[in-house]
């Protein structure tokens, strides 16, 4: 079985985040990288199945040289190789269009990506992906399982969970509690470094959005205490002041 795993560059959640330029540009400045989460669940099920089934797993990262770090961290969990499409990912569409291009290439069984990335929370690189190359695209996804060249998985949806089989190949938005996140031991550290990464040029510069601006959410606000005799008080406050009521 030969899959394919795309994984994020994103801040850590701990991480203080800031931007220059007149909040126009994100400032990187002391803030510590991770593979995203949801890409996380999805390597570690990637070498799971192949584990169970051989052949070999492929991370891909569409980022700059300063994502190698994280690439490699990818391929100490387990991966055999990875690619990097050397460009600025700042467009789901652009990053779709340059998965599909590898996905076109490559004859994979199975294309694996988290159900979002944790940076611009889109959640739509996975259905680009699968439009893109005429693929059945599936989203989120909490169990997966391989049998001979079919795939039945468990997606979420709104009030429980629904079950499905889909041929290979196909893409998957994975989510928790598809697999346990793995953490590389140090022969699997060792081993990265050897292990080949293949850089690649984008193969189109096209894209449908360009970042404005940011902005960061409103401060917190004082906490109000109300003792158990102020039940009047604390309603009018839900209402008047927090708005949720």
């Amino acid at each position: 079985m030969k899959i394919l795993v795309c994984i994020t560059h994103v801040p850590d959640t701990t991480s203080k985040v800031s931007f220059t330029d007149n909040n126009t540009k994100f400032d990187p400045t002391s803030v510590q990288y991770i593979i995203g989460p949801y890409d996380d669940y999805s390597l570690a099920r990637a070498i799971e199945l192949k584990e169970q089934h051989g052949g070999s797993v492929t991370v891909i990262n569409v980022g700059e040289a300063e994502t190698e770090p994280t690439i490699r961290k990818a391929l100490a969990i387990g991966a055999d190789d990875a690619i990097r499409i050397n460009a600025n990912p700042t467009d789901s569409f652009f990053v779709a269009q340059q998965i599909a291009s590898v996905v076109k290439d490559g004859a994979y069984d199975l294309i694996l990506m988290g159900r979002e990335s944790i940076d611009y929370n889109g959640g739509q690189v996975h259905g680009m992906v699968g439009e893109l190359v005429g693929m059945p695209s599936i989203s989120p996804v909490m169990q997966l399982d391989i049998e001979g060249d079919t795939a039945k998985l468990a997606r979420e949806i709104e009030g429980g969970k629904e079950q499905l089989e889909v041929k290979l190949p196909f893409i998957a938005g994975c989510q928790e509690p598809i697999a346990e996140w793995k953490i590389p031991n140090m022969r699997g550290i060792m081993m990265a470094r050897k292990k080949p990464l293949d850089v690649r040029e984008p193969t189109s510069d096209e894209q449908m959005t360009d970042t404005v601006r940011y902005e960061l959410p409103p401060p917190k606000g004082e906490v109000k205490m109300f003792s158990a005799d102020e039940l009047d008080g604390l309603v009018q406050a839900l209402k008047n002041e927090a708005n949720v009521l």
